[in-house]
């Protein structure tokens, strides 16, 4: 019987099998959500680009606010996207308002709260040192500068920086293409008939989701039946379609019905392992197929769910070149309720959320815990980690946990 190796190991050799990123691709900014820049972004312009009023006011120089109150001779208006063309004199201001270019000779800006709102003349109240209510050029970035890093994710924080660094189009990788191979004479997709003996597929639907989520193209292969040829079918269709991770759901033991590994072999695969000491999820494999990498999940509905979390969401941030792929994704939190001892597997256990009232996470595993039951699993919102030979644990005591809703 072949050992079992750790989530850790399975993890580590499973990103050391992705021998380099995809390809990088050009997009436009509007088009850039969502995907992974391919090379550090610099800024092409300077962010502001000119010394900028942060208030409405006035725009003053310091030196004329000795004795106050004082009253300045207004000169121009200076608004966003149109700057007061002239220079502030001695007993001179221009009226200004937010995100207006600083006008020259002027050195502070008076909020307009501190004067009497005068048109032509102003009566300024409050003094104000010099700088005062300036943003100066460069403020927030200067071009050149590298603001966004390759492998990083184009959120919208990221898109607006993208934006106003001034680029139009992004280096991003493509998205890699993942195939979804359900397997099992027991399975129908949803709306179908189903025999007395047979059940609903749903384990391609949430791998789906957590495909797309990691930043993939989910490419349905459909349900293979269990059969030598049909299985050697569908491996076919996803060379066919050039996918860059082969996931296949259920089969991937090796019981008298699981010829998953078989047709694989028979494919010219080259396994890496197939049994990892966790649970749900034990009969995990992993191999390549030439230059397509497969992961070989368990049928299970909560196991493949749990799978898709731990191996093949950070399989793909390796496709896309994200240094942090092979981060651990859990945080701390607290125990809500008591738990035995732990034996050689490393557990995930479904678990509901809340807060503590000094704000700590509070997570308290469900007491069922059957790879089958899916609407636990909906039900809930943490997983709760438990390494092999985890002494009993209190209520109240430190854990960690995987929020779900960061992957599916």
């Amino acid at each position: 019987m072949t050992a079992l190796i750790s989530v850790e190991e399975g993890l580590r050799r499973i990103l050391a099998s992705v021998a380099e990123p995809v390809e990088a691709e050009r997009v436009g900014i509007e088009a850039a959500a969502g995907r992974t820049l391919a090379g550090d972004l610099a800024a092409l312009r300077t962010q502001p680009p000119f010394a900028a009023s942060a208030m409405d006011g006035y725009a003053v120089r310091a030196a004329d606010l000795a004795a106050l109150p004082a009253r300045l001779r207004v000169v121009g208006r200076s608004v966003a996207g149109r700057g007061h063309a002239g220079r502030v004199g001695a007993g001179e201001a221009v009226r200004i308002f937010t995100g207006a270019p600083i006008p020259e000779g002027a050195d502070a800006i008076v909020i307009q709260e501190d004067t009497d709102l005068g048109q032509s003349e102003v009566e300024i109240r409050a003094a104000a040192a010099a700088g005062r209510f300036i943003r100066p050029a460069g403020l927030d970035f200067r071009a050149g500068d590298v603001l966004i890093r390759a492998g990083e994710r184009i959120d919208a924080r990221r898109l607006a920086l993208a934006a106003a660094m001034g680029h139009p189009e992004l280096p991003v990788r493509r998205k890699p293409r993942v195939a979804i191979l359900a397997t099992g004479d027991e399975l129908v997709r949803p709306g179908e008939p189903a025999g007395p003996d047979q059940i609903v597929a749903s384990n391609p639907y949430a791998l789906r989701a957590i495909v797309e989520r990691a930043g993939g193209e989910a490419i349905d292969l459909g349900i293979a039946r269990d059969t030598l040829e049909d299985l050697q079918r569908a491996i076919g269709a996803a060379r066919d379609v050039r996918a860059d991770l082969l996931v296949t759901l259920g089969g991937a033991s090796v019981g008298e019905h699981d010829l998953v590994q078989t047709a694989l072999a028979q494919g010219g695969m080259e396994l890496g392992f197939w049994r990892v000491a966790l649970r749900p999820g034990k009969p995990l494999m992993h191999g390549r197929l030439g230059p397509m990498l497969l992961l070989g999940l368990p049928g299970n509905p909560v196991s493949s769910i749990v799978c898709g979390i731990l191996f093949v969401a950070p399989a793909i941030r390796a496709l896309l070149g994200d240094p942090r792929a092979g981060e651990d994704p859990s945080e701390a939190g607290i125990l809500g309720r008591d738990l035995p001892a732990n034996d050689t597997r490393q557990d995930y256990m479904r678990a509901k959320l809340e807060r503590a009232p000094e704000g700590e996470l509070v997570a308290t595993p469900e007491q069922r815990q059957d790879s089958s039951m899916l609407a636990t699993l909906a039900a809930s919102e943490a997983l709760v980690v438990r390494t092999p030979h985890a002494p009993a644990a209190k209520a109240g005591e430190r854990c960690r946990l995987i929020r779900l809703d960061r992957f599916c």
